[in-house]
């Protein structure tokens, strides 16, 4: 009986290092990961604009107990030189609220015209052409909510997040097709209306498309939900399992100005959070098309407007804003 007892506590003694040492392990692989996003001045996409942008300074700290912004970047970096940084593709601010457990996510129409810090005025999506810092403080004065991080991807680093997650389940509303002979056919557009299951090269099919009525509206619509299903996806148990090879898969094709601690406490934040509010700025009511020169672009009929828009979707809840600007979108859209 005593013999018994001992082999039982041996396997479970076994057992017991086995388990520590998976932790461990699995821990120190998450880790690893995460430090891998955040690059050094010679691996950056950013490393030649840093250079010479002595504006670049380390985000405020971040104790995990107040809201904080991110500026989501997505460029398109096809044609590019080596140390050329493309135009934003997409941009979206997520906003955190660890005290109420809310997020909000703004997507950016890229022709919105406003002022670049230091530059003039411009289409948004030039500001990152000047470094992070610059498309922070751009996007900063624009929403009129303090940008404390950033993280910027290409194509590439979209289509390996979405295959290292095992695609998404979603909805596609309609057909959706497009040829570019430019790009020998390598981003072309082909997706049918109905629930299908979408790896990386379909989804970026369905977050790029905009060859409809509505454009950039309806894209940026379409970014926002599909952003929220990776969201989703990234909170599921298997997900979290894989969390090392999906950073490492990834890695390559990020850069942020989050440190190791920051990413920790935001992964705290919003595995808990819900999303609260999905919008787009400007909003339908305060867009104002115009030109500049020959140029087509997106005014603002009124800073302060636009501001006090944001500044009221943070701090009230999304059941009280009101519908009149997403019933314009969604009947345009239809």
């Amino acid at each position: 009986m005593k013999l018994k007892k001992k082999r039982i506590v041996i396997v479970a003694s076994i057992f017991l290092v086995g388990v520590i040492a998976f932790v461990f392990y699995y821990v120190s692989s998450i880790y690893k990961g995460l430090e891998g996003l955040r690059k050094t001045a010679d691996n950056s996409p950013f490393y030649e604009v840093k250079a010479n942008d002595e504006k670049i300074v380390e985000p405020p700290k971040w104790t995990g107990k107040e809201p904080v912004n991110i500026l989501l970047m997505g460029v398109d970096a096809r044609g590019t030189s080596k140390g050329e940084i493309p135009r934003s593709d997409s941009m979206m601010v997520v906003t955190l609220d660890p005290v109420r457990d809310r997020i909000h996510v703004f997507s950016i129409l890229r022709d919105t015209y406003t002022e670049i810090p230091e530059h003039g005025k411009n289409r948004i999506n030039t500001a990152i052409t000047y470094g992070p810092n610059t498309a922070m403080s751009a996007i900063s004065d624009l929403l009129g909510i303090p940008i404390q991080f950033y993280v910027y991807t290409d194509f590439q680093g979209f289509i390996k997040l979405v295959d290292a997650v095992g695609g998404v389940d979603f909805y596609v509303e309609k057909n959706m097709n497009y040829e570019s002979k430019a790009d020998k056919h390598e981003y072309d557009i082909d997706l049918k209306e109905g629930q299908q299951h979408l790896d990386g090269t379909t989804a970026l099919q369905y977050v790029r498309f905009r060859h409809d009525a509505m454009s950039d509206y309806s894209r940026t619509k379409r970014q926002r939900e599909f952003t929220n299903a990776i969201v989703e996806k990234m909170k599921s148990t298997t997900s979290i399992m894989k969390l090392p090879s999906i950073l490492e898969e990834v890695s390559p094709y990020i850069d942020t100005n989050l440190s190791v601690n920051d990413m920790w406490k935001l992964a705290s934040v919003g595995y808990r959070s819900k999303m609260e509010a999905s919008e787009q700025i400007p909003p339908m009511n305060l867009v104002k098309e115009t030109y500049v020169g020959r140029a087509a672009v997106l005014g603002v009929s009124s800073s302060n407007e636009l501001k006090e828009y944001v500044r009221n979707i943070i701090e009230n809840d999304a059941s009280e804003q009101s519908e009149e600007g997403k019933q314009n979108v969604e009947e345009a859209i239809k």
